[in-house]
């Protein structure tokens, strides 16, 4: 890609991105009978987006950071949970609905809020360091939670695969690609896959929006009674994370990305899980789309609210 419409995108982004949102809407409206294809697209999309991400991250430098995995685990399961369960009371009375809602909010993201974090300055490098540790505890946790929060017998449903198959795909595949890019020092295909970023991630929020518009267009009626509540998270998550990243002295790289990592859910792993509870599924799809709209609006927002001194 030539460099000055490399730059040409980058500099305009965020419209693209919300351009991207629409098509993939109009699309998925449009032509509903492609949405299995749109679904399929979704994995490797969303696998080349983070293979480049993971090229623009020196991985040999990348190593935990004890500070900020704290802060990212105090958050997500300490505080979310309990904003989740708060959430969950306003459709308690009904049973797909408070499954669906605990399911997705319970579950941090460890995939594509490495690139929105990286794109609003955070720390993604330690962001991806601590993604196994988050996606470990989440399989551990979620079970645990639902038990606690709706019965014993709901945590049953939690079965380990599709937990196992994301950090694969999503996070193994792509880094051990990465690394062996840069161990090689393919700077030519570094150099392209760098200047695919915003189209790639234009292609993963087009293909993830036109698979699954469909099925919420078709349950709005029930949905528009958790929609509400997944605006509210995005909502309150911002200043949960702040507070926490605060107290526990991060800088200001590692507190955007703990603001992401807080408001992030990892949908798209937790899908199948919900698919074992009919009619749960839609209510999961919903907080993707309500999400993606959602960190286009992080992008912008948290480096104003988190700025460099």
């Amino acid at each position: 890609m030539l460099p000055g419409v490399s730059t040409f995108l980058e500099r305009r982004q965020i419209p693209l991105y919300l351009l991207a949102l629409a098509l993939g809407a109009g699309i998925g409206l449009a032509a509903p009978a492609a949405a299995p294809a749109f679904e399929v697209s979704v994995t490797p999309v969303l696998m080349a987006l983070l293979y480049a991400t993971f090229l623009g991250i020196p991985l040999r430098a990348t190593r935990i950071d004890a500070p900020f995995l704290t802060a990212v685990l105090t958050l997500n399961f300490v505080v979310v949970p309990v904003l989740a369960y708060g959430l969950s009371r306003f459709v308690a009375d009904d049973g797909v609905l408070v499954f669906g809602v605990l399911l997705v909010l319970l579950a941090p993201c460890i995939d594509y809020v490495i690139v929105f974090t990286g794109l609003a300055g955070g720390a993604a490098d330690r962001l991806l360091a601590a993604a196994p540790v988050l996606m470990v505890v989440q399989m551990l946790l979620i079970p645990v939670y639902l038990g606690v929060f709706l019965g014993p017998g709901v945590a049953d449903l939690i079965e380990p695969g599709p937990f196992v198959q994301a950090l694969l795909l999503f996070i193994v595949v792509p880094l051990a690609a990465a690394a062996v890019t840069q161990w090689l020092g393919a700077s030519r295909l570094m150099a392209v896959m760098e200047s695919l970023m915003v189209p790639l991630m234009m292609a993963t929020l087009l293909v993830v929006v036109a698979s699954q518009i469909d099925a919420v267009r078709a349950d709005l009626p029930s949905l528009l009674r958790v929609i509400p509540l997944y605006i509210a998270f995005l909502v309150v998550t911002a200043p949960a994370g702040l507070l926490v990243s605060r107290i526990l002295r991060q800088d200001v790289p590692g507190r955007r990305a703990v603001v992401f990592s807080g408001a992030t859910r990892n949908s798209l792993v937790v899908l199948p899980l919900a698919l074992t509870v009919p009619g749960a599924a839609v209510v999961v799809v919903a907080q993707t789309l309500v999400e993606l709209i959602g960190m286009v609006i992080y992008v912008r927002l948290i480096p104003r609210l988190v700025q460099n001194q």
